[in-house]
């Protein structure tokens, strides 16, 4: 068991220097329908269910390389412009580790014709005040919290956090409602119990009715590290799909 946000603290060298954040990938992909990404290294969580590679989940510091807001700009900007995409992202591990970077990219983006998609598990955004109201100032911003299953038992067993830590995925959507931040939440479904499921609606209506609205359903895709991960830690899915054969609504 770990506590997310001191691992966060403690990853902090691996993942940036100064304005600069490690990424181990930029490139398309066919999510909302099109959207250059950029994949960064360095996790504060450690989720069993995690499509990123064995290599980088557990050497990030043996993957890619530092680029600054302008060098990782420029990588997503010709991407997108190559393929007509209206759409930027950060993704792969977990892109708010190094807040710095991510507001000056934030700031170029906001000069761009791009909006732009951040997606993050949520825990320094619900562990920092500070962090949301900080970005409510960027307008082509959405941001996309991704739950670790619906509640603190299932959480726990997915991510091998502590299960208390799973309170602070719901803070950030709070915090992010509070500051005027465009947001929706994921959950990944695919170890959950319709009981467990309901209670999550519960708490996202708790917080703003709009949010269990607009709940992204997540499915367990089936990458071959994946499903050693399960196997070697016990676990079975209620529902799964291979990498070729993810439904076209979850895309």
């Amino acid at each position: 068991m770990y506590d997310p946000v001191k691992r966060a603290k403690s990853l902090e060298k691996i993942a940036f220097q100064g304005r600069n954040r490690r990424y181990y990938r930029f490139r398309g992909a066919k999510w909302y329908g099109g959207i250059a990404t950029g994949d960064v290294a360095v996790c504060n969580l450690r989720c069993v269910f995690c499509w990123a590679g064995d290599n980088i989940m557990n050497k990030p510091q043996d993957v890619g390389k530092f680029y600054s807001p302008e060098e990782a700009f420029s990588k997503l900007d010709k991407i997108a412009s190559r393929a007509g995409f209206s759409q930027l992202r950060l993704s792969g591990q977990e892109p708010t580790i190094g807040k710095e970077h991510l507001v000056d990219l934030l700031g170029l983006i906001e000069k761009s014709p791009y909006n732009f998609i951040l997606e993050t598990n949520g825990i320094l955004l619900g562990a920092d005040p500070d962090y949301a109201p900080d970005l409510s100032g960027f307008r082509k911003l959405h941001v996309r919290v991704s739950l670790k299953g619906t509640c603190e038992e299932e959480y726990g067993m997915l991510t091998g956090a502590d299960p208390e830590s799973f309170k602070l995925q719901l803070a950030a959507l709070s915090n992010l409602r509070d500051a005027e931040v465009s947001c929706h939440p994921a959950v990944m479904v695919s170890f959950s119990s319709k009981e467990d499921f309901v209670r999550l609606s519960d708490r996202l209506d708790e917080i703003d009715r709009d949010l269990f609205q607009n709940l992204e359903i997540e499915e367990l895709i089936t990458y071959p590290h994946v499903i050693r991960r399960l196997k070697k830690a016990g676990l079975v899915t209620s529902v799964s799909h291979g990498p070729s054969d993810v439904p076209p609504e979850l895309v």
